[in-house]
């Protein structure tokens, strides 16, 4: 039985205006040994990558190898846009050469192009589009960014277990934007340096539920959020991962959720180390620990 094929169709679709469509792209055969990868916002094939890059080579057909979507770059190189796992796989194999489509776009323009590419077709963490979007100077990235350096965070751009992480390190790059939203510059700062600048600073510790719940209760009070190096003594004396742990027992008991629980428990122990009558409000929010006397980070 024959199908009946459908044609491409534009018909009830509205035809946008002012389209700027950029070069027409090249289609050409490449060597792999002349394509790259821009680290600064796609991450190294481990893990699931390294799975992924096993199933395609396994499976390989070029009837399902669409083309590398490249660059040209300085030293007569190619830039991977999108296409570095299954090029990976094709190298894997033995081929030496893979099918390219060869844009013209800066190095910013690529950042875009790979968050676009990306970001819609396949499943890609919330920190590699950041990395991207930070190359492609997108503000809310780049305000993002710029709040982590104060508060002496590093954003990971892949996923990473705990217990490969060093103090500092996050994954939570959705509640710092959300946070940033919400509360502001200074909420957020203050309450990532109660953890980078005290002694709760440990391996995994910048989870997005403790964010959060610190952001809530700075925002809620900003004598407290105000206090300087006051706050920083105070939170030394507080066991953050403690406060996760009992709060992540107590999911399913209760009909608090987890960030609820951490919230409260965050706010009475600051009520009993800092009561509110006694806490000077004159500071601004915190600089790094060591230069606190002299470096008063602005809003």
């Amino acid at each position: 039985m024959e199908h009946c094929m459908r044609p491409i169709s534009t018909e009830d679709l509205e035809k946008p205006i002012g389209v700027c469509a950029g070069a027409v792209p090249m289609l050409q055969w490449l060597r792999i040994e002349d394509l790259v990868v821009d680290p600064t916002y796609q991450r190294p094939i481990v893990g699931q990558g390294r799975r992924n890059v096993i199933r395609i080579a396994s499976a390989f057909s070029w009837s399902c190898f669409s083309p590398v979507v490249v660059a040209p770059v300085e030293g007569g190189k190619f830039v991977i846009i999108d296409g570095q796992h299954r090029t990976t796989a094709a190298a894997l194999v033995g081929f030496d050469t893979v099918p390219c489509q060869v844009v013209i776009a800066a190095r910013e323009q690529q950042a875009i192009a790979f968050k676009a590419i990306n970001g819609i077709t396949v499943p890609i963490s919330p920190m590699a589009l950041h990395a991207a979007a930070v190359v492609a100077r997108e503000p809310w990235a780049i305000d993002v960014a710029d709040v982590c350096v104060r508060a002496d965070v590093e954003l990971l751009r892949y996923p990473l277990p705990v217990e490969r992480q060093r103090p500092g390190q996050t994954m939570a790059i959705g509640a710092i934007s959300r946070c940033l939203r919400l509360y502001g510059a200074a909420t957020v700062i203050t309450a990532l340096q109660c953890i980078t600048q005290t002694a709760n600073n440990r391996p995994g510790a910048l989870t997005a539920r403790l964010i959060r719940g610190l952001c809530e209760v700075l925002n809620s009070e900003h004598r407290w959020r105000d206090s300087g190096l006051a706050l920083l003594e105070a939170f030394d004396a507080i066991d953050l991962a403690a406060i996760q742990s009992d709060a992540a027992m107590r999911t399913g008991m209760t009909r608090v959720s987890q960030v609820e629980s951490i919230t409260e428990q965050i706010r009475v122990d600051l009520a009993r180390l800092m009561p509110l009558p006694e806490v000077d409000g004159s500071a601004h929010h915190l600089g790094s620990r060591s230069s606190l006397a002299t470096h008063i980070l602005s809003d």
